[in-house]
């Protein structure tokens, strides 16, 4: 096992982050929590209805003990209808534990306008968007001062494959529309697409380790993460031919600032397809070595030391639990 990875970080940057949870935005709360500083959470639909994503973003506040507001936002995409993908976490979003009910109710329901009066009150914040792209096009569309107030924009989605579509990850299929605004925004951007994220499973005996963390310290935020990482790779192994294990999609994004040595990327332009028949939602990743082409306009996680990743979320674990 490699030693605790906070000692490699940076100093702590500042993080909001919106989300769908879903149980591998679970993981960036925690890892967020651990290694950043947590300034807020935003919701949007996605990988549930909104009332679910928001809801579970208020148990794993409570779970964690974290002091940072929760506020709910875009309860559909901008143009298309509300998808959903309950057929991977669940009707609940978060099936495969016995949850507790929140204590505290959402902060607001205007995400968009807490996220702009977040990002520029301190100059600086890093966006970290793990769902649908909607509530951060709607806040740039309203604020275009924020592409250069923020420190940047590190989102999960996308990738050279699709797990909704042939080619679309469900993310940017989900909005393509609001995940093409955030691709031409002009902020720094870094995707953590599907040819990283598959490389970093949530495997059985990775979830073994939750458990040891659960038994040693009785803890109840422990023993429900193990639920949900084993509802969450059974399903994953139920449903695709040769994976191990959960593809931990999210808290790849967060670790892309708060632990970059974890990975190595390129620059490189990516665009969004919006209209294609079989390709609505690919995110179109120009890898040609040919002259004149488009300026890169992000940067992109090609691969990940996923034993290294795996030991930050034992060690943000690790923390959390005694007192929860």
């Amino acid at each position: 096992m490699l030693g605790d990875m906070s000692a490699n970080a940076p100093d702590r940057p500042r993080i909001l982050l919106d989300c769908d949870p879903g149980h591998d935005d679970v993981v960036a709360i925690i890892v967020a929590n651990h290694a950043a500083d947590l300034v807020g959470i935003t919701t949007v639909a996605g990988n549930a209805p909104l009332d679910r994503t928001t809801y579970n973003a208020c148990v794993m506040r409570d779970l964690l003990g974290l002091a940072a507001p929760v506020h709910s936002g875009a309860a559909r995409p901008l143009l298309a209808p509300p998808l959903t993908a309950t057929f991977v976490h669940g009707e609940s979003g978060l099936d495969g534990a016995d949850l507790p009910a929140p204590t505290r109710e959402v902060d607001s329901t205007d995400a968009v306008g807490f996220i702009i009066e977040t990002c520029r009150a301190t100059e600086g914040t890093w966006l970290v968007p793990t769902g649908p792209l909607t509530n951060i096009a709607l806040a740039l569309r309203a604020a275009p001062d924020l592409v250069d107030r923020i420190a940047g924009i590190s989102l999960m989605g996308g990738g050279t494959f699709g797990n909704r579509d042939v080619m679309s990850e469900f993310n940017i299929w989900a909005d393509p529309d609001a995940a093409a605004i955030v691709f031409d925004c002009g902020a720094p951007l870094t995707m953590a697409g599907l040819d990283v994220t598959h490389q970093f499973l949530v495997t059985h005996d990775r979830i073994s380790d939750v458990d040891a963390i659960a038994a040693e310290f009785g803890s109840k935020f422990a023993a429900v993460l193990a639920d949900l990482f084993r509802f969450f790779a059974d399903n994953y192994i139920s449903r695709h031919d040769d994976l191990a294990g959960a593809p931990m999609h999210d808290p790849l994004a967060v670790m892309a600032i708060t632990h970059p040595h974890l990975f190595e990327s390129s620059r490189r332009h990516v665009a969004v397809e919006t209209r294609g028949e079989l390709t609505r939602g690919m995110t179109v990743i120009d890898r040609r070595q040919i002259r004149p082409r488009p300026e890169p306009n992000c940067t992109v996680l090609e691969s990940v030391d996923a034993a290294g990743a795996w030991q930050l979320v034992v060690d943000a674990v690790r923390t959390a639990a005694p007192s929860h």
